[in-house]
């Protein structure tokens, strides 16, 4: 069995809350593995060879769905499919059908987020400018190669090419912000993503979606941030709990997340990278809004 939908990203733009709220519905069946990125075919530099879970042979990825029998909605939240320039032909042409939902985030706070969360889990230890300075210059690039920070906030292109691919009936367009404030607009942003996949309403009410996964933390101890950021503690996740299971997905949320972090206010941005990435994303959202035909002021909110 395929899925036959699909949350694609962007990155750090909600789509681990989505994800959760949709486990929620009596009618969805999502693996435990949140990330397979199978259809983005990764291949991992050395350095992060064990950094991300992914999938890239045909029978591992479609055992994730071997218990999916009988659900209405089938689906996988990979969000370097949004990113990736094949993964929209690749999902067309296994899926002709699928149901695409892409979530947007104001590109800025986006790469900021991404950033925090690298550091926090030991992936990154320069400061922000310099972090992204670097991976900007980088010459060679890719999903679990490079970071990606300022690229994947990139979405004029990346919407564009599963535009191309699906009809606009098989694409819905989420807002961070909106699902963000679900729990104030009566989860109307919710009841339409369920609406989108063929789901009943009635479950509605019974959805929590308060929850804000991925929020920003700080670890408890230094030694957890460089205990996470190494290879071979990443390893032994993915060797003690399988992908059927969530692998690394799953010893984040329900280990590390919970028992090495702690709450602690989002420091401030760097002013210098703000005033640099406003240049590099107001023409590209100029032109998301003109292939959209509808203006973003949300995906501009911390300009």
């Amino acid at each position: 069995m395929w899925p036959n939908f699909f949350v694609v990203g962007a990155a750090n733009s909600g789509t681990t809350s989505l994800y959760s709220i949709l486990r929620q519905h009596p009618q969805v069946f999502l693996p435990a593995l949140k990330e397979p990125h199978y259809f983005a075919q990764t291949h991992p530099a050395y350095e992060q060879r064990y950094m991300r879970s992914h999938i890239n042979d045909q029978s591992a990825y479609l055992k994730l769905f071997r218990q999916a029998t009988g659900y209405k909605a089938v689906g996988e939240a990979s969000p370097s499919y949004l990113w990736e320039a094949n993964a929209a032909h690749r999902i067309r042409q296994a899926v002709p059908d699928a149901k695409i939902i892409i979530l947007l985030r104001d590109p800025i706070e986006r790469a900021y987020s991404h950033y925090l969360m690298d550091a926090r889990e030991g992936l990154q230890r320069l400061s922000l400018y310099e972090a992204l300075r670097q991976d900007w210059n980088r010459q060679d690039k890719g999903w679990s190669v490079s970071h990606l920070y300022i690229e994947l906030g990139l979405y004029a292109e990346q919407v564009r090419r599963y535009l191309r691919v699906f009809s606009p009936e098989q694409v819905r367009i989420v807002l961070f912000d909106d699902l963000m404030k679900s729990a104030e607009n009566g989860k109307a942003v919710i009841a339409d993503i369920f609406e989108f996949l063929g789901l009943d309403l009635a479950p509605l009410g019974r959805i929590d979606a308060s929850r804000a996964e991925n929020s920003f933390a700080v670890a408890r101890w230094p030694w957890a941030t460089r205990l996470a950021g190494t290879n071979w503690a990443r390893r032994a996740g993915q060797l003690l709990v399988p992908p059927s299971l969530g692998a690394n997905h799953t010893v984040k949320r329900v280990i590390f997340q919970r028992y090495f972090l702690k709450p602690a206010p989002k420091p401030p941005m760097d002013p210098r990278v703000k005033d640099w990435l406003r240049t590099v994303y107001d023409p590209d959202l100029r032109a998301l809004e003109d292939l959209l035909g509808r203006p973003l002021p949300e995906l501009r909110r911390s300009w």
